[in-house]
């Protein structure tokens, strides 16, 4: 494991920042080449992570995977460059992106976040613009403050995410496949 004080003060890249392996405290998120220390989420972050990927487990189509808190390269820079790797709650990719050391950002249908009180601005404003930026056509926040809602932000080309109004209750969607989510089961 990686100990964040001992690494060079840097700019890193994709290829650097993969290198680095874990850390031995809570995980990095890499922005603009610097990195990120993000603290492990708590028990009712979890547990809603879990639920949501217990729900979504048997309705994601065979061609397409779930997996929780992986990193993704979100492709905004060249590959000599400062990069940027964020590491979604869910992310729902096409399968055969498993064959990759990294996912990247056009390998992912929707990117989930699960918004608390500690990370709801990060999620609604610096991760809502990168994941557009990216190109990831559909974005999920989950706020499980009571009632548990979810805003669908679906990519609407050069104007970035087109926010439908936050849910409660029972989610439903087709896009960019058929699911129903109950959020209620969340918390």
């Amino acid at each position: 494991m990686t100990d964040l004080l001992d690494l060079p003060r840097k700019l890193y890249t994709i290829a650097e920042y993969i290198a680095l392996g874990e850390t031995n405290t809570g995980y990095t998120e890499l922005v603009d080449g610097r990195l990120l220390l993000t603290p492990t989420p708590g028990v009712d972050h979890a547990f809603a992570t879990s639920e949501l990927m217990s729900q979504l487990h048997d309705q994601v189509p065979p061609e397409l995977a779930v997996v929780h808190a992986v990193d993704i390269d979100l492709e905004l820079s060249a590959p000599d460059r400062p990069g940027n790797s964020r590491r979604p709650d869910v992310v729902v990719f096409r399968r055969d992106a498993l064959k990759r050391d990294l996912l990247c950002a056009q390998d992912v249908l929707v990117a989930i976040e699960i918004a608390t009180a500690d990370s709801s601005r990060l999620d609604r404003r610096a991760k809502h613009l990168e994941y557009a930026d990216a190109g990831i056509p559909n974005y999920w926040i989950v706020d499980i403050t009571e009632p548990v809602s979810l805003v669908e932000c679906h990519l609407a080309g050069d104007f970035g995410y087109q926010d439908r109004d936050a849910v409660t209750g029972e989610f439903t969607t087709d896009m960019p496949f058929p699911v129903v989510l109950r959020l209620d089961r969340l918390l």
